[in-house]
């Protein structure tokens, strides 16, 4: 479950469409509140906020989303109570407040509306308040038993571990078996293989790196593996073409039928990866010794 929160002004304009019945909205919750429609309850929340007029956002707007797998099971009086232990672990609860539901999404969701003024006339301190919605959010889903934004996160970072992976040994298996030599012929068997390699060009229209796409997921080059940069494979495929001396190295290089200019930065990450290969090469020949 995620949470969001924020303080705000626009009480009236809010709370109308928290009751959005359009949206199909129900009331899952509502504290020290007696109107039936949200003039009613703005003029509430209002009664309260004359106490203290310095404060200007006087009233805190939550979001809360559950997984979304979770969220339509969800019953109105389980959403009820999200809200309720919400509101316990963010220590509001003798505030006024009013819950609603929105299911006319596949994500089930809930908006909170509190007034962020007590009935003592004092604001609600709303520092770190998106922070502090967050972990709340996260003790209310463990409380509940309902899937967590780090379990979330654990999963999705697993699946792309996995799309990462994949497209690092499709890389290694085309720059062992084919040997390309230009970064045509690259990105050609690697689309070949059903991963598109898709340069990344700066403002000034200089080629400065590369973007892998597979199977859905859009990563940086480096992102995939650190031995993926756009310096290491451009020092691989200029080896491949002979070149084992940085001086060798040109400044532009043929993209898609175009001459590109790369950027000073690639130019100097591929000189540093010949280099290292050349070096690498000698040790491992003997070279030297």
């Amino acid at each position: 479950m995620i949470g969001k929160g924020t303080s705000i002004a626009h009480t009236g304009t809010s709370i109308e469409y928290g009751w959005n019945q359009e949206k199909d909205a129900e009331i899952v919750f509502s504290r020290h509140l007696a109107g039936t429609d949200p003039q009613q309850i703005t003029e509430e929340f209002k009664l309260i906020q004359e106490q203290n007029t310095r404060c200007q956002k006087n009233t805190l707007s939550f979001i809360l989303s559950p997984v979304a797998e979770e969220g339509k099971n969800l019953s109105k009086e389980r959403l009820g109570e999200v809200a309720q232990r919400f509101v316990k672990q963010m220590q509001l609860k003798e505030n006024q407040a009013i819950a609603f539901v929105h299911r006319d999404k596949a994500h089930t969701h809930v908006h909170l509306y509190m007034n962020r003024i007590g009935f003592d006339g004092k604001a609600y301190n709303d520092s770190f308040i998106g922070k502090r919605s967050q972990l709340a959010a996260e003790n209310v889903a463990k409380e509940m038993g309902l899937t967590t934004v780090k379990e979330v996160q654990l999963e999705k970072e697993l699946g792309t571990t996995k799309v990462r992976f994949q497209i690092k040994n499709i890389h290694q298996k085309v720059m062992e078996t084919e040997r390309p030599k230009t970064l045509d012929s690259y990105i050609k068997a690697m689309q070949e293989r059903n991963v598109e390699v898709i340069p990344s060009i700066n403002k000034g229209n200089k080629l400065q790196g590369f973007r892998f796409q597979y199977q859905g997921h859009n990563f940086k080059a480096s992102e995939v593996h650190r031995s993926m940069s756009g310096g290491r494979i451009m020092a691989q495929l200029s080896q491949n073409n002979g070149i084992t001396k940085p001086i060798k190295l040109g400044k532009t290089i043929n993209l898609l039928g175009k001459t590109m200019e790369m950027s000073t930065n690639l130019v100097t990450s591929i000189a540093k990866n010949i280099i290292k290969k050349t070096i690498k090469r000698a040790i491992d020949t003997g070279i030297g010794y």
